[in-house]
């Protein structure tokens, strides 16, 4: 059981996602996030299943085809989009519900994290957005959600941490931008061509 390599990894990824929350001023998510990884059910598992250069979720997915943690972790943290699926009202299935803003921030300042956490000197500024669009097609997100995910994760590949932050912290979280997906899809437009024209 690799115990303190894996309170290291989990330590220094919460390390991560608070600076980032404290850098646009949710710093109550970023005290809370992650939580439950110290409790028993999370932490043994990773203990048992660590892999160092991704989640041992994947690992306990692919030895007993499910992931006992991720199951326990994703019904108790409101940053990720899995914990948002619900039935449909208007149309029947299963379906994404709109996240609030603050967790959307936080998912995304999770992933940033999480990139840094496991590429180490391999991140870039493209790295998040990388991970999440060789997974797009599989998420059941809401079409507001996405579309906010999205604009952040390409203006970080275009423009860099530090302008997402100051655009969260400035003009986001305060209500400036429209939480809504044609506004969202047009602001993310310049942004996409950027990070597509410097990634041939």
């Amino acid at each position: 059981m690799n115990v303190l390599k894996h309170l290291h990894t989990i330590n220094h990824h919460k390390r991560l996602v608070m600076k980032g929350c404290f850098a646009v001023g949710l710093y109550r998510q970023g005290l809370l996030h992650d939580l439950s990884k110290y409790t028993p059910t999370e932490f043994l598992v990773g203990c048992k299943y660590y892999q160092g250069t991704m989640s041992p979720n994947n690992a306990e997915r692919e030895a007993r085809g499910y992931s006992s943690a991720w199951l326990h972790h994703k019904g108790r943290n409101k940053h990720h989009m899995e914990y948002w699926i619900d039935y449909g009202v208007t149309h029947k299935g299963m379906c994404g519900m709109k996240m609030p803003l603050r967790y959307v921030v936080e998912m995304y300042i999770d992933r940033v994290a999480a990139s840094k956490n496991y590429q180490k000197s391999r991140y870039t500024d493209r790295s998040a957005l990388d991970y999440y669009l060789h997974g797009r097609q599989f998420h059941i997100l809401h079409e507001d959600t996405r579309a906010l995910l999205e604009l952040l994760l390409y203006m970080l590949a275009a423009s860099g941490e530090a302008y997402v932050n100051r655009f969260i912290r400035g003009k986001l979280l305060k209500g400036q931008i429209p939480y809504e997906r044609t506004a969202l899809e047009k602001l993310m437009q310049p942004y996409q061509r950027e990070a597509e024209q410097s990634n041939p």
